[in-house]
């Protein structure tokens, strides 16, 4: 009786687990936190895992130097080739000393920029605050290599790009190569674009200082100088650290600007040099590549943690009834708003204006009014312009290649928006859990991968079958599942925010009524975190409109998009049909930027996660 009586006991206590693991299983936020660990699983941890596997086995354009070996056998062919090979120097550590240099000068300008804009629109009493806003997120909405075709329109000379820029065309005199192509001007266009970064970041950091720490510092009789380095800077210090890491991981994997700028003087980056490995076919090298530049991604995410830390919010930081001084400007205040308004004319209106002047042009260097043709836009075939190819308003490539544009960016910004208020959900609801931090650091994954490295990684997955999955490259899918995966963090971002404002009392109350989990998400959580959604799907929509990294490695003649459709241009010689293009995805891209915009409060800095 007494064994009887034991197992009966073991029988009760197993059935109270079982039913407390499904009451735990089946609670929203687990369930769904469990479905993103399986997709982050499959769309970040498998790729990475495929193209790590990749760099350490043979494959098949490797069996003509690799003797008696078989595809799919270990090596570390690739690695010391790579790395220690006659090879490495041009390989591997010049591309990768150019990234560095091309990195670093970026985000400086870009600090010094994006911190000083910042610090005049909050904290000074300068006029026109809107419009200075307004035309600060311009260059991020325009393609990153915008700013660099601009710059060969203006100073490219016949040495190096063949045909004389605006300058010498004006002066008569050759423009300098160093102010042509090179590391300079990739430095300038890529700062340039992304100074937006550490305006939002910045701006947004002083808007929320307690400003009665500062009043208290001059009541100590600190100056200005004082009180900016030891209490203002290291508040805004985080927001720098953001601001630092978004522009250094982004320009570390360009792809555009370095392509335009610095291939044609064999400037070559980690970027370039792993396109083009890929391009013939030499994934072991590339993907070599790729994983350096990953790894230099997640070193400097791990110095930023340990030199400001993770904290996201500090006591420091008050509410609305702390309002900074402002500085009054008096004398200098017209002088100061002039020359604002023209620093951002000139990075914001005149690229587009030498980009239009460039498409009007017959014959590239020749800016005369003599010139002056529509043939790039309206003409009809002609085997003197263009390869043969009509004008871009004629051409039904381009109407193509523009609806699949939109429609990634559409598709992309849809399921990304919607996974990025699941997993805001996941995170919010399970904060402190063991499964919250996991999901919450597989989403942050993507973040520290490189575009162009992330478009490598699904080579390396997508190329052959996988499983019950047939071979994806070379279709729109694998366009979309990339596009999804690598803006999942910023998704995420935004999703935590947008969850972050709604109180738990309104679940629970609809709990207690009755309503359903969908229910409750379908009446309460997504209506009320809608703002949310919304501005990921402008945050996504954007970025992916005008995304080239990240698919320049999987586009094919059949899934063209405009922006991979303006480097093929460029890199045939047809400068004038490649700016023309640019012209309709920047009007594509500001169209699509101001109809999402209007539902909803949606805006680039909430996409930002701000």
């Amino acid at each position: 009786m007494a064994v009887f009586g034991k197992t009966d006991q073991r029988s009760q206590k197993l059935f109270a687990y079982g039913r407390r693991f499904f009451r735990w299983l089946t609670t929203p936020h687990v369930f769904l936190s469990l479905i993103m660990l399986v997709i982050m699983f499959y769309m970040v941890i498998i790729p990475l895992y495929r193209m790590i596997m990749t760099t350490i086995t043979v494959q098949d354009i490797d069996l003509r130097v690799i003797k008696d070996a078989e595809v799919g056998d270990l090596t570390p062919y690739h690695w010391v080739r790579m790395l220690f090979g006659q090879i490495a120097k041009i390989m591997t550590y010049e591309p990768l000393v150019h990234s560095l240099t091309i990195s670093l000068g970026a985000t400086a300008l870009a600090l010094t920029i994006g911190g000083l804009m910042a610090w005049l629109v909050v904290r000074t009493d300068i006029p026109g605050r809107e419009v200075i806003h307004t035309l600060a997120t311009i260059p991020y909405i325009m393609p990153s290599w915008t700013i660099a075709m601009a710059w060969t329109v203006m100073f490219k000379n016949r040495t190096s790009g063949g045909t004389p820029g605006i300058l010498e065309f004006i002066t008569g005199a050759p423009t300098p190569d160093w102010l042509a192509y090179g590391p300079i001007p990739i430095i300038v266009s890529s700062g340039l674009h992304y100074y937006t970064f550490f305006f939002l970041f910045v701006s947004a950091a002083l808007l929320s200082i307690d400003s009665s720490l500062e009043e208290a510092g001059e009541l100590a009789g600190a100056g200005r100088w004082v009180i900016m380095r030891k209490i203002t800077f290291p508040l805004v210090l985080p927001a720098i650290a953001s601001g630092f890491i978004m522009t250094f991981s982004k320009t570390m994997g360009t792809f555009g600007g370095p392509n335009v700028l610095g291939v044609p003087v064999r400037y070559y980056t980690l970027s370039t040099m792993l396109r083009s490995n890929t391009g013939i076919g030499n994934y072991g090298d590339a993907f070599v590549l790729a994983i350096v530049l990953i790894m230099f991604a997640m070193v400097t995410i791990m110095l930023n943690q340990k030199l400001v830390g993770t904290r996201k919010s500090y006591e420091t930081i008050g509410g609305r009834g702390f309002m900074a001084q402002k500085t009054k400007l008096r004398n200098w205040k017209g002088f100061m708003i002039v020359l604002v308004i023209i620093f951002q004319f000139i990075i914001a209106v005149l690229p587009l204006v030498l980009l239009i002047w460039s498409t009007l042009m017959l014959r590239t260097g020749n800016y005369s009014p003599s010139n002056l043709t529509l043939a790039h836009w309206i003409g009809q075939s002609d085997l003197s312009i263009n390869n043969g190819e009509p004008g871009v308003l004629l051409n039904p490539k381009i109407y193509k290649g523009a609806w699949n544009s939109i429609r990634l960016s559409l598709w992309t910004a849809f399921f990304t928006a919607l996974l990025g208020v699941i997993l805001g959900y996941s995170i919010v609801k399970g904060r402190g859990t063991r499964l919250s931090k996991i999901v919450e650091q597989l989403a942050f994954i993507p973040y520290v991968i490189p575009g162009i490295a992330f478009g490598a990684v699904y080579i390396s997955m997508f190329t052959k079958p996988f499983g019950p999955i047939p071979p994806l490259y070379g279709t729109f899918a694998l366009l979309v599942v990339v596009s999804v995966a690598k803006h999942i963090p910023y998704s995420a971002r935004s999703g935590v925010s947008a969850m972050l404002q709604v109180g738990k009392e309104l679940e629970e109350a609809a709990a207690i009524a009755g309503a359903t989990p969908w229910q409750r998400f379908k009446r309460i959580i997504f209506p009320l975190t809608s703002t949310g959604f919304v501005s990921g799907f402008l945050m996504t929509f954007i970025t992916t409109m005008r995304e080239l990294s990240l698919i320049i490695l999987l586009v094919t003649p059949s899934t063209q998009v405009l922006a991979s459709m303006t480097m093929r241009y460029i890199e045939n010689g047809n400068e004038q049909q490649a700016n023309a293009v640019i012209i309709i995805l920047i009007f594509l891209v500001l169209l699509g930027n101001f109809i999402i915009s209007r539902f909803r409060g949606g805006s680039l800095k909430k996409g930002l996660g701000m």
